[in-house]
């Protein structure tokens, strides 16, 4: 009796932590700053442009994280204007053009690892379409100028959240890096909306942007 209870509660956990395509509370829209990202010099393949860049669109839930959602996916790699829409918006930094575009390698990755977990409300190619749409929604660097951080120098993490907070309307989430030991640097900002992505969502805080002890935050 008590080894038949045991077995079922496993089964109600299993099942209650199991991903289900499209059963997210949020989306996140992931921009990298690629001057963060291709530090030191000769990590990045391509010449990193100046100007943030989607790193990926990760369906998610408040309390679990959803990841590679579905064993039996199929992508389907880009071609024609599409591929040059994701070239220039999401660009392949770690892999020269000619692989990139060939391969697809990171767009491949992020479907497998993110997509998947929203396929029942959209398909590979509206996925992509949607997170470009997204991102031309801000002007992040246009932004931030505006609010008087440009790169170069260190700001604190509440100017900079701030800052990109007056376009957001609801909590971005800062990403830091420390490359240089003591030093923090903007790498990426989520901007999160709901499943539906027409409305703009609170972004849960990752928090690596807040460390005690440093002085600021770099935008390299």
């Amino acid at each position: 009796m008590f080894k038949s209870q045991l077995t079922s509660a496993h089964f109600i956990l299993l099942f209650a932590i199991s991903p289900i395509y499209g059963d997210f509370d949020y989306m996140q829209l992931v921009l990298t700053w690629p001057a963060t990202f291709c530090y030191p010099k000769g990590f990045c393949q391509r010449i990193p442009p100046k100007n943030f860049t989607i790193h990926g669109l990760w369906p998610d839930k408040e309390r679990q994280r959803l990841q590679f959602c579905a064993k039996d996916y199929k992508y389907v790699n880009f071609e024609g204007d599409i591929k040059s829409s994701l070239d220039h918006h999401w660009i392949q930094l770690r892999f020269n053009k000619e692989v990139g575009l060939k391969y697809q390698p990171l767009w491949h990755d992020q479907y497998k690892k993110h997509g998947t977990c929203c396929s029942n409300l959209y398909d590979q190619t509206a996925y992509f379409l949607l997170a470009m749409r997204l991102k031309n929604k801000f002007d992040l660097l246009g932004t931030l100028r505006t609010n008087g951080i440009t790169p170069g120098r260190r700001y604190t993490f509440q100017r900079i959240h701030g800052a990109i907070k007056t376009v957001t309307q609801m909590d971005p989430d800062l990403k830091c890096v420390e490359h240089i030991k003591g030093v923090l640097e903007l790498n990426e900002i989520g901007i999160c909306f709901t499943p539906n992505a027409e409305s703009p969502y609170h972004c849960p805080q990752s928090h690596s942007c807040e460390k005690r002890g440093y002085t600021g935050i770099l935008f390299r």
